[in-house]
């Protein structure tokens, strides 16, 4: 089983990477598991896709290692009440050329985080409305939304917050149960 991990955010030092780090962490053995890059990908513009102008490598590198990716996890912060920029710009490079998406089909898991109490709630109902376009599964319980998130680190980027790992754990082995409905 082959999950991939989207981060939203591309800032070094990223609490959103450091949640998918900790997710990675609380899977059990045997998953190939991979971060999965979107800071390189330009701007989608259709005409890459449709040879006015040279499609970038990178979109061929994404697309491909996309479609070889069995589940999904996303982690995002909320940006403006929605998903950040980077983010939305790999679900269109996906989605695209028109009939040949990489998304459809698979299941997902959705983590907001932000480090006010509103936990990125708008960022997780906006990706959640994409996905459904883009025919991807989300898991709809337990739903992931983390407050105060700048705090649930050490100084060395480890989780400190027991209750929240205990959490996340259930989370993932939720998550682990929806897979199989697609398997």
């Amino acid at each position: 089983m082959k999950i991939g991990f989207i981060v939203g955010s591309l800032r070094k030092g990223s609490v959103s990477k450091k949640i998918a780090e900790t997710l990675k962490g609380l899977f059990p053995a045997g998953h190939d598991l991979e971060l999965i890059e979107i800071g390189d990908l330009p701007i989608y513009n259709e005409d890459l896709d449709n040879g006015n102008l040279a499609l970038p490598k990178a979109y061929t590198t994404f697309r491909n290692k996309m479609k070889t990716v069995d589940a999904i996890v996303f982690v995002t912060p909320e940006y403006n009440r929605s998903v950040p920029a980077a983010l939305k710009n790999a679900l269109d490079v996906g989605s695209r050329p028109y009939g040949s998406s990489v998304w459809g089909g698979k299941p997902a898991l959705v983590v907001s985080q932000s480090p006010s109490n509103l936990s990125g709630f708008g960022a997780n109902h906006h990706l959640r409305q994409t996905l459904v376009f883009l025919d991807v599964y989300p898991l709809q319980q337990p739903e992931v939304y983390l407050a105060n998130s700048f705090g649930l680190f050490d100084e060395n980027g480890k989780m400190n917050n027991e209750g929240t790992l205990k959490f996340l754990q259930s989370v993932v082995d939720a998550f682990l149960v929806h897979i199989k409905r697609f398997k």
